[in-house]
């Protein structure tokens, strides 16, 4: 144990212990609804979009259209592996300015060897999450979903929708005024496309529009 606590909290594995913790610590939140999970959309992150670009390449490899954390997570984690290792058998053995050097180079070179395996391990969960796509959007206008997430406002919100199969969780935004909380029923009036997410009311408001 104190083997594996002194290359884990050591340069240069430590970098991806620490993004690691902060990977464990998301999923963790996810969990009771207090943070969403969004797919990755390179080009809405400034990204170059075209086929040599990096959105195309990350296209290529079959990283997007999966939850960013999801891609986040494993590129961390499968670089956290071989650094903790080489760290482990062969790092320790150097000197301090050394080991510091070498450790540098070995954080950045396991890099590309984990967005491979990411995409590898992606590769059949993002075929699964294409068959569960939705219906399309305009079919779901009207429906009445209820909140999973603390609250909605115009920046965040969750819901989880009935379609009488395994359930639908939308990406929904409102008004915070109209004060909307964990457990509300709402309804969905508007779908934008750019960003999937879903203009709600409160039911209780809905007749009146």
């Amino acid at each position: 144990m104190d083997a594996f606590l002194n290359t884990s909290l050591g340069f240069p594995t430590l970098v991806y212990s620490v993004l690691l913790g902060g990977c464990m610590a998301y999923w963790l939140l996810a969990a009771t609804g207090l943070v969403e999970i969004d797919g990755l959309d390179l080009p809405e992150l400034g990204l170059d979009a075209e086929p040599g670009g990096i959105a195309g390449i990350f296209g290529r490899l079959g990283l997007t259209g999966v939850p960013t954390m999801l891609v986040v997570t494993l590129v961390v984690f499968f670089a956290w592996v071989p650094t903790y290792f080489v760290q482990l058998l062969l790092l320790d053995r150097f000197p301090g300015p050394l080991r510091w050097l070498l450790g540098g180079g070995v954080a950045l070179l396991v890099l590309p060897p984990a967005i491979l395996a990411t995409a590898a391990a992606l590769r059949p969960v993002r075929r699964w999450l294409l068959r569960l796509r939705p219906p399309p959007t305009t079919s779901l206008l009207g429906r009445v979903a209820v909140v999973r997430t603390p609250d909605v406002d115009a920046t965040h919100g969750m819901a989880d929708l009935d379609d009488g199969g395994a359930g639908l969780v939308l990406q929904v935004r409102g008004e915070a005024a109209a004060g909307m909380k964990r457990g509300d029923r709402v309804v969905l009036i508007a779908h934008a496309v750019d960003d999937n997410t879903w203009n709600v009311v409160p039911e209780r408001d809905y007749a009146h529009l």
